[in-house]
Formats: structure tokens, sequence, C-alpha cells
């Protein structure tokens, strides 16, 4: 999820925690004021019930004061405590029972105690509360309705140079000799983000130009010399005054220079398809280009006496022959060099992958580790870079390459 969310989520919650827990202590104070004040009216009744016994020698009559229920009621106690509390109103002129408040006392008339019981409604604070409430809410609502609009907007703005950024990360081409397009923003953090950003692929760049003419140089430099070494081989191979040892010297000369041509080949190869430098795409007949490739290897497949079947559907891509042609070409030299006299190779081809299987030792390979660089097989002569490159290629191309031993047959699967 977006960084936007995770904060318009945090910020959600923390302002409807805060509007809460404030509006709940915020009603509760109303309801505190409110009774508060109910209670110094009923206090102020009472008051007034003294002085009218008072003034006129009486207890007053057991009716409607000014909305207020008094009663009276003759009891032993002398000290009664003074207490306030919620109580039921009976609306005489409504018909209805309300919500009220009242005060209970006591008082002294001839030379007898009375309790006093003083109730008025609470209906008219009630809806003051409630109204209270009601616009509370409401404001919440409005506040957090700005909140996430707000938010939306000014984040969307705000982080707009940091989007930028990271597509220009995305797209960013190490081969490009270009500079990133920087600008400059309001914030100084992204400013800071730019200018790292800024060295950090010049100096990855500067980097890869070294090494790629480093790598070049030295490919060009050593094969000039293995040329020479080959041609002179040559030459001495053909001297007819060389006895059988040391032929079979030179022959081995011959074969180790011709295996260090491959591998710097190979290696040169890599680094080329580790960096993007192979741009060329053409639309290949994978089909068409499977036949003529077993086609290639039709003698070393008649020399070791192997039965190669195929079953290849219609398959078209787009990539580059070249790399088309050498993973063909170690996955097919693979089947052919690791496989015994009179064993099979079955090729098999759909739309969503390629299937290359053939017999062999009567084990796995070390499946964790066949893929990388300089590991072969004992027997093998190879460079340890064919499956190696066969990897970078199908990476390259995003496509997947996977081993399996199944049934005494070794399999590799190329899938689409």
């Amino acid at each position: 999820m977006k960084l936007a969310y995770h904060y318009n989520k945090a910020s959600i919650i923390i302002a409807v925690s805060v509007l809460l827990i404030g509006g709940l202590i915020y009603y509760f104070s109303i309801r505190y004021i409110a009774n508060d004040q109910l209670d110094r009216d009923l206090t102020e009744e009472i008051d007034e019930v003294k002085v009218y016994i008072n003034l006129h020698n009486q207890l007053p009559k057991q009716v409607d004061f000014d909305e207020d229920q008094t009663t009276f009621t003759k009891i032993e106690t002398k000290n009664l405590p003074r207490r306030f509390f919620d109580t039921l109103y009976y609306n005489d002129k409504e018909k209805i029972v309300e919500s009220g408040r009242a005060v209970e006392g006591s008082i002294e008339f001839n030379n007898s105690t009375y309790k006093v019981v003083i109730s008025e409604s609470k209906e008219a604070t009630e809806y003051l509360v409630q109204l209270i409430l009601l616009i509370t809410i409401l404001l919440a609502a409005i506040l957090l309705a700005v909140l996430l609009i707000t938010n939306r907007l000014i984040l969307n703005g705000l982080w707009n140079p940091f989007y930028k950024i990271l597509h220009q990360l995305k797209t960013f081409d190490i081969s490009d000799r270009s500079q990133l397009a920087i600008k400059q923003t309001k914030v100084d953090e992204f400013n800071e983000l730019n200018t790292a950003l800024l060295n950090m692929t010049s100096k990855a760049k500067s980097d890869f130009q070294n090494v790629k003419s480093f790598t070049e140089n030295a490919s060009h430099e050593m094969m000039t010399p293995l040329a020479v070494v080959t041609s002179k081989l040559d030459t001495l191979i053909q001297d007819e005054d060389l006895n059988a040892g040391q032929l079979t010297q030179i022959t081995n000369i011959y074969s180790y220079i011709n295996k260090l041509s491959r591998l710097n080949q190979s290696l040169l190869l890599l680094v080329k398809i580790d960096n993007n430098l192979i741009k060329e795409v053409d639309q290949i007949n994978l089909k068409d280009t499977i036949n003529d490739k077993i086609r290639q290897f039709q003698e070393l497949i008649q020399g070791k006496v192997l039965l190669l079947t195929s079953h290849l559907g219609n398959k078209h891509i787009n990539a580059s022959k070249y790399l088309i042609d050498i993973l063909l070409n170690n996955l097919f030299s693979n089947a052919v060099r690791h496989n015994y006299m009179g064993g099979e190779i079955k090729i098999i081809l759909t739309n969503k992958q390629l299937i290359i299987k053939n017999t062999g030792e009567k084990s796995a390979l070390a499946d964790t580790q066949i893929f990388e660089r300089f590991q072969r097989s004992t027997h093998s002569e190879g460079t340890g870079m064919g499956l190696t490159l066969a990897k970078n290629i199908c990476t390259y191309y995003q496509y997947t390459i996977s081993y399996e031993y199944l049934d005494d047959w070794h399999v590799f699967t190329i899938g689409f």
C-alpha cells in the first residue's frame, strides 16, 4: 500500500480517537455543568421555602409553583443531610413523564422536622445537551471529511517530486551517458535525496564505463595472443617431424587454448547480458530454430548413437537471434555431452514452455549450483559457463529455467 494510505490511516485513527475521547469528556462536562446549575436552582428553591415559612408562619401548599413540584413529609430525624439526585418528573401540561432533578433536605416548623423534596424538569437541559452533542458530532464529521480531502490534495502534490524520482530510478539505464533530470523542490529532504541520487547514479555510470572499457580491452588484448598461439600450434601440428609424444602435448595445449578462448568469450557475453548491452530484437520461430539446431548437432548425436525424439508446437518469441542461438547451443551441447552411448534425448515445445530432457548419470545434479559460474561435473570438459549463460539469457528475457531429475531423466525446462 502507498505511503499516503498509511499516513491517512494513522491521521484518521488519531483524529477519531481524539474526537471520541474529547467528545466524551465534553459531553460529561456539559452534563455536569447542567446538573450543577440545576442543583444551584434547587438550592435557591429550598431557601425560598424557608423564607416563605418565616414570613407566613405556614408551610407552602403542595402544588406546582413556578413549574417546580414540592412535597413535605414529617419525619422524626432532626438533621437530614441535603442531597441531590435524578428522578422522574410528571409534566401535568403535556401529560408525560420526563427526566427530572430533585433536592432533598429538612426544615423546622412548629417544633417539628419536615423532609422537603423539590423536583424540576430536566427536559430543557437534556435537550440543550443533546443539541450540543449533535453539533459536536456534525463538526467532527465535517473535520474528518476536510482532513481526508486536504490530506489527499496536499499529499498528492507534496509527494510528486518523490514519484518523479522513483520513475527516474525505474527507467534508469546505466549504459546511458546522459545525466538524470533533477529539479529543485521546496522540500529540503527531497533536495537532499535528489543530490544523493545524482551522485550515486553518476558514480555508478562512471564505474560501469570503466569496467566496460576494461572488459572490452582485456578481452581484445587476450584474443590477439590467443589467436597467435593457436596459429603457431596449427603450424606445429602440421610438422611431419613431430613424434607421437610431442603431437599429444601440442594437441592438449591446443585444446586448452581453445577452452580459454571460449571462456573469454563467455565472460564477455555475460558482461554484455548483465549490463543490457544487447539491444537487437528479432521475431523468432522457435520451432524452426530448434529444427535447425537438431540438424547442426546431428553429427554429434550420431557419433554417440543417441535416439532423439521431438514434439514441437508453434511458438514465436521476440529476442536476439544471437542469444537464443547461444541458449539452445548450451542446452543441446549439455544434453549430448552428458549422455551415454546409446542414450536418448527428448525435446518438447509448447506455447508455454520448452523441455529438453536427456539420459545420463544415474543421479541428480546439484540443482542449487548448476546455474552458478564455473560449476561443472568432474567428467565435464566444458568451461562451466554454459548453464550460467543459459540462466542469464532466460533472466534477461524474463523466462524461467529449472532443472529436475525425474525417472532417470535430466530435465531442463524453460517457461515463457
